[in-house]
This record gives structure tokens, C-alpha cells and sequence, in this order.
């Protein structure tokens, strides 16, 4: 009981605001009955394969992770369906988090990598006196 209250309260801070006001819950975790914290189904609202085949990707390249993939549960639903089974006693959630965590850092990286080449390319068109876009 007490560890489903720290893995309710690890996933709680994941809520965006909607724009009358209310709350919408943006993830949810479905665990079958009799079923164990290492095999969990991640429901990410408003999200499709970009967000989805990126999260399997990162997650999987953990050794603790035995299975990860995703589905999308409609074409006209934009939600997906993140499976995650571990090895051992690590719950499914703390994988997850870590890949949201590390999918984060690339694409800040990737963003910061980017408005340096823009930078550098407005530079050189500066320089030869070139019209940039």
C-alpha cells in the first residue's frame, strides 16, 4: 500500500492544464489485477508515435528493462499505450522516468546544437554581406 502511494506520487506531478481551467489528467498508469509494479501500461494522453517509438527507444537501451513497446489504441485517438516489464524488483516507473528524463536532455541538446548552427550561419552570411532567409 505504502509503495503504491509513492508511485502514485512519483506520476502526480504529470497534469497539464487545460484551458478552462480544469485539470486533465496527461498520463495514466493501468496495472491488471494481480499483476506485479514491474509489468505496468503507461496511457500518455495527446501524444502519437513521435513521442512513443522515442520513449521505447530510450527505455530499452536500459539492461533492466525486459520489454517496452507501444501502441496507439486509435488512429483518430491521439494516445498511445507505453508497455514496460522489468527484470528483478525495479518498478516499471522509475525506467520510464528515466527515459522521459534522458529523451529531455537530447532534445535540449539537439535544440541547443541547432540555434548554434543558425547563429553561426547567419554569422557567415553577415560577413559575405548575403541576405539570410
Amino acid at each position: 500500500m505504502e509503495d503504491d502511494q509513492e508511485l502514485e506520487r512519483k506520476i502526480s506531478g504529470l497534469k497539464t492544464s487545460m484551458a478552462e481551467g480544469e485539470r486533465k489528467t496527461a498520463l495514466e498508469m493501468v496495472q491488471a489485477a494481480g499483476t506485479d509494479r514491474q509489468c505496468v501500461t503507461f496511457v500518455l494522453h495527446e501524444e502519437d508515435h513521435t513521442l512513443g517509438n522515442c520513449l521505447r527507444y530510450i527505455i530499452m537501451k536500459n539492461p533492466e528493462v525486459e520489454f517496452c513497446g507501444y501502441t496507439t489504441t486509435h488512429p483518430s485517438e491521439s494516445k498511445i499505450n507505453l508497455r514496460i516489464q522489468t527484470r528483478g524488483a525495479l518498478p516499471a516507473v522509475e525506467p520510464f522516468q528515466k527515459g522521459l528524463n534522458e529523451l529531455l536532455n537530447v532534445c535540449q541538446h539537439v535544440l541547443v546544437k541547432f540555434e548554434a548552427s543558425i547563429k553561426d550561419y547567419k554569422a557567415i552570411k553577415a560577413s559575405k554581406k548575403e541576405p539570410t532567409f
